[in-house]
């Protein structure tokens, strides 16, 4: 696919109508780190910046690939699914860029697109690489705003806009989804790595010995899905924003507790936790 991105007369009537024909587009810069939609930054005139994005099939740079109905976590991607999550964050307490504009029409681009604060540049995992000092407050923030999550729970499990379409069958437990999502990759990976090959038949065994441990789980917490401390924006006030939320998900809150531990490392400690039914679970100490 050739790939054409925006130009600066490509928003021009968006400018125009969105700010008034007083304030004059002087920058679009594309940033990186999208890889499903387009992420613009708009400079004007009076020195205000926003960030536009832009679900277009020329700006998803990942391979088509089949939507798995029940595992919340295939193909989560477009403005729908956008807005909704948006309004669960802010409604949850959530530090989000705000939403300026939403444009399901095609109005402007002929296709999905979407007006956000700017709230800079200045990533969670940049600070604590070079500032830990700095990320301590962001990153106790963050944690407040991630307990918030976990405590808000839905009905059952899956994307937020399929549930409230009442499109989110419920065919696996949340911990089988996992399991097969694990063994899946595992699969793939021992196609192209004979050291994974090798060691495969033990690794499944070991992962279904895991799950043997697992409780059946009945309660789903909002999650992020993959949240990273890339994914965490610091503001200028040192407020974490939560980006990339297309993802959110109802789910096993233990799917996040994983990839907190997994992306944040020694900033995430877990501490292990006998249930009520004998067995151990993991909780992360969030709130860093």
């Amino acid at each position: 696919m050739k790939r054409a991105f925006l130009q600066r007369d490509d928003v021009r009537d968006l400018v125009a109508d969105r700010f008034g024909s007083g304030r004059r587009l002087i920058a679009l810069d594309r940033l990186t780190g999208g890889s499903k939609k387009g992420v613009y930054r708009l400079s004007l005139d009076d020195q205000t910046t926003v960030i536009l994005y832009v679900w277009a099939a020329g700006e998803n740079y990942w391979p088509p690939s089949p939507a798995v109905p029940d595992d919340p976590f295939t193909d989560a991607s477009g403005a729908e699914l956008f807005a909704t999550n948006h309004a669960a964050l802010e409604a949850a307490g959530v530090r989000i860029p705000r939403l300026l504009m939403l444009d399901r029409d095609g109005r402007y681009l002929d296709t999905d697109a979407a007006l956000i604060e700017d709230v800079g540049a200045v990533r969670l995992e940049t600070l604590m690489e070079r500032d830990p000092a700095r990320a301590a407050t962001p990153l106790s923030t963050l944690g407040d705003a991630l307990r918030r999550m976990h405590t808000t729970f839905g009905p059952k499990y899956g994307k937020l806009a399929a549930i409230a379409r009442g499109e989110a069958p419920q065919r696996r437990r949340t911990e089988d989804i996992v399991v097969d999502r694990a063994l899946s990759h595992l699969h793939a990976a021992a196609d192209r790595d004979t050291r994974l090959a090798d060691a495969h038949d033990r690794i499944v065994r070991h992962v279904r010995l895991l799950r043997s441990a697992v409780t059946a789980r009945e309660t789903y917490g909002l999650v992020h899905g993959e949240l990273g401390p890339d994914h965490v924006l610091v503001t200028p006030a040192g407020e974490p924003v939560m980006i990339d939320i297309e993802g959110l998900a109802y789910f096993d809150v233990e799917w996040e507790h994983a990839w907190l531990q997994m992306r944040f490392g020694d900033a995430y400690p877990l501490r292990a936790i006998v249930n009520t039914c004998g067995s151990v679970e993991f909780r992360g100490s969030v709130g860093w």
